[in-house]
């Protein structure tokens, strides 16, 4: 009787075992298929989009662009319900200065710890959080992330859509560095600079399109 008994539980322990393991076999593959998801959300086309950027100085301005590393935009019956743009802050380039001694001096001065510290914070974030309609533009309110700091901003812009193509245009909006503890040459955290500043407003604007 005691040796039925024993293998009673055994068989249960066994049973019981491969139960949990079949559990466990069915979460890991819902995971995998959750991240097969995500990844195909991402539509924008990041060869044609761009955030291109100009700064200022009081002897003079630069500008230039900064390529995007993935995105989405979901735009339904011609309105955007919703959209993330991840911009790629290693491909920061001016256009205004050629050359290593120019542009290239300037982009990995920009790149550095001074200003975006791309090795710590390699990715900018727009997150659109609503809409509202303004005549033919849109009024697009999002978070905006930089270095460790996201704040809310809202920016003019228009969608067109055509062949299954949308393409999401703004207009030139401008943020204060000094918002996101970007600190070099600002007024807003040195004193005594005089003319060597650099102003904290920073003009930027977006052309992000879908894939066809």
């Amino acid at each position: 009787m005691k040796k039925s008994i024993v293998l009673v539980a055994i068989v249960a322990s066994v049973f019981t075992a491969c139960k949990s393991e079949k559990k466990e076999t069915l979460a890991l593959n819902k995971e995998t298929v959750t991240e097969v998801n995500n990844y195909a959300e991402e539509n924008v086309d990041i060869l044609t989009s761009v955030l291109t950027w100009k700064g200022s100085k009081p002897t003079g301005t630069h500008n230039g662009t900064v390529a995007l590393k993935s995105g989405n935009l979901e735009v339904v019956k011609g309105k955007i319900k919703s959209g993330v743009f991840v911009v790629d802050l290693n491909t920061i380039k001016c256009l205004d200065l050629a050359g290593t001694d120019g542009a290239g001096k300037l982009e990995g001065h920009l790149k550095g710890e001074d200003f975006f510290d791309v090795v710590k914070y390699p990715t900018s974030t727009f997150t659109i959080t609503s809409t509202k309609n303004n005549g033919a533009k849109i009024e697009v309110t999002g978070k905006l992330q930089i270095k460790d700091v996201t704040k809310t901003i809202t920016i003019p812009a228009v969608l067109t859509t055509e062949n299954g193509v949308s393409v999401f245009t703004s207009e030139v909006f401008t943020i204060n560095r000094a918002d996101f503890n970007v600190k070099y040459g600002s007024k807003s955290f040195f004193d005594n600079l005089k003319d060597k500043f650099i102003d904290d407003i920073i003009e930027m604007s977006f052309v992000v399109k879908t894939k066809a």
